[in-house]
């Protein structure tokens, strides 16, 4: 056996030894850690984690096949996926008063796929990732706590999730209760820093730049008010983006406004709107004389359960970008142009009304967003957002296990909708079901088509990633049925069935686009069963 292993590991394999440079030293980090426990016994030592195993049967866009004067293309992917993920958390706690934690993800891993550790041998690079490492800590005699460091973030928020704000970041927060009823969270996050390479408007990397005016900070404030039956938390955020912030990182880097992270495409929840055509190029935003841009967002989630088994949840959010550069927006069906703003600004109202009963929990859910007027001079009338999570619904939203194969940072934006939904309903032991049916209609203008190409804003199945882009013409009808078994206390299996039906309004489409080209539409569909053990 150990012949057999020498053999297996001896060549000149690259990726297998980076591999193992990475595996060893997340495993040295562990063993420092553990190792300090004998050294060390006031530190109690807890380790909490996470195995995935998900398999998907799906067809996510809302695009079948577009047609170019006499070429037509189809798009093709297949449908069944095998993915994997594993979390790890260990945390070092002293005391009450002081901890520390790191938290590491390996995955997402999809089976058979080289990059990300799938493929044969099983030795993909970058596939294991430090996704939290922060400390707690609490000032003597004092009701104020603080955490340090990276960390999950995310704006206070009801009925449906954040619409603004929900990911991981470089932060601090500091929390001090003033009485059993109310508190006061500060919060300062840079989101971004020292990404920008130098690239100018000319498309020439000036390295003295690399760098500059490239940082994003956020400052938050909240309230949380919390009373016998009800709870209340105002909360407001500036931000302040620096002219470079957004441009190039990765394999964004040849453009001059590109910025992708795991959790999002930042232009896509920040910049007014998806499949813009400008005369320049995709993404090609003009120049600045302002260092930096402000940014705003206000929220009020209110949650009201003193009339049981009433439960009453309602979100109020607005958002705002101030214009950093202009540019010029294309009609390409007619050939005409129009100079356009980047500013972004709109608001969202989000409810959900349920009732308990002892076999489940109906509700009512729905919301209105504001939409885009049709005059891309004046900017988007669309609610920005840094990373949005909507959880309303478990295909279009992120409303379930959507870890792996639809996880679009739903923000509601430029749409409307309302819906029916059956809760946790159970009628044999350790079996839940949740089912849903919304429909989604939109709040934009359909005079935004004319500037648009439907086969950017439609043809990945969302109209930026942050949800589908829909005019007042277009409607979606979601279904979800979820089904949740807890075969044993650390061990779940998750069936989650979910149907889009196309309501996009062909003959507003296609005024997208050039005059010789065309699409046809198509529902959307998918069959997720994914295995969750945790500990």
């Amino acid at each position: 056996m150990f012949n057999l292993y020498r053999v297996r590991s001896m060549g000149p394999d690259l990726k297998r030894k980076e591999m193992m440079k990475k595996l060893c030293t997340l495993l040295l980090c562990a063993g420092m850690l553990l190792g300090g426990v004998s050294g060390a016994a006031a530190i109690d030592f807890k380790a909490k984690g996470q195995w995935l195993m998900g398999f998907t049967l799906s067809d996510t866009k809302l695009i079948h096949s577009f047609r170019h004067e006499n070429t037509k293309q189809t798009k093709l992917r297949e449908q069944f996926e095998a993915v994997q993920r594993v979390r790890l958390q260990l945390d070092a706690v002293a005391s009450e008063s002081l901890s520390g934690t790191v938290f590491f993800e390996i995955g997402n891993t999809r089976w058979g796929q080289g990059s990300s550790g799938g493929a044969l041998g099983a030795d993909g690079n970058n596939i294991i990732k430090l996704k939290r490492a922060y400390i707690d800590w609490m000032l003597p005699d004092a009701p104020l706590s603080v955490r340090m460091g990276l960390q999950g973030v995310t704006m206070p928020n009801a009925a449906g999730g954040s619409a603004i704000m929900d990911t991981d970041a470089a932060a601090i927060t500091a929390n001090y209760k003033i009485n059993d009823n109310v508190g006061v969270t500060a919060l300062w996050a840079r989101p971004l820093n020292d990404n920008y390479n130098g690239l100018q408007e000319n498309g020439i990397i000036n390295s003295n730049r690399a760098g500059y005016l490239d940082n994003m900070d956020l400052f938050a404030l909240m309230v949380p008010i919390t009373m016998d039956g009800f709870e209340i938390t105002p909360w407001a955020m500036y931000g302040m983006k620096g002219k470079n912030a957004m441009k190039g990182i990765d394999e964004f880097q040849g453009f001059q406004n590109g910025f992708s992270t795991s959790d999002g495409n930042l232009p896509f929840s920040l910049y007014p709107y998806p499949g813009i055509n400008n005369i320049s190029g995709r993404d090609a935003i003009g120049g600045t004389s302002k260092a930096y841009g402000s940014m705003f967002w206000a929220g009020l989630p209110i949650q009201i359960t003193a009339f049981d088994p009433f439960n009453i949840e309602i979100d109020l959010n607005y958002g705002y970008v101030e214009e950093m550069g202009r540019y010029w927006a294309k009609k390409e069906y007619y050939n005409q142009v129009k100079r356009a703003s980047t500013e972004r600004q709109g608001w969202l109202a989000k409810a959900l009304i349920e009732y308990k009963m002892d076999w489940g929990v109906p509700g009512i859910l729905g919301w209105y967003g504001s939409g885009d007027d049709g005059n891309p001079k004046n900017g988007s009338e669309r609610m920005p957002s840094i990373v949005p999570m909507g959880t309303f619904t478990s295909f279009l939203g992120d409303g379930n296990m959507g870890w792996a194969w639809n996880d679009y940072d739903l923000d509601y934006s430029g749409t409307w909708g309302i819906g029916l939904q059956l809760r946790d309903m159970t009628f044999l032991e350790n079996l839940s079901h949740t089912f849903r049916a919304v429909w989604w209609g939109g709040t934009n203008s359909t005079g935004m088509v004319k500037y648009m190409s439907w086969s950017d804003s439609w043809n990945e199945g969302w109209g930026s990633n942050t949800g589908p882009y829909l005019t007042t013409n277009d409607g979606l009808l979601e279904f979800n049925l979820i089904s949740n078994y807890q075969m044993y206390e650390n061990f779940n299996i998750n069936l989650d069935l979910a149907y889009v039906a196309n309501f996009m309004d062909n003959d507003t489409w296609k005024k997208a686009g050039n005059r010789n080209s065309s699409f046809q539409k198509q529902d959307a569909w998918k069959a997720q069963l994914v295995f969750a053990y945790s500990f």
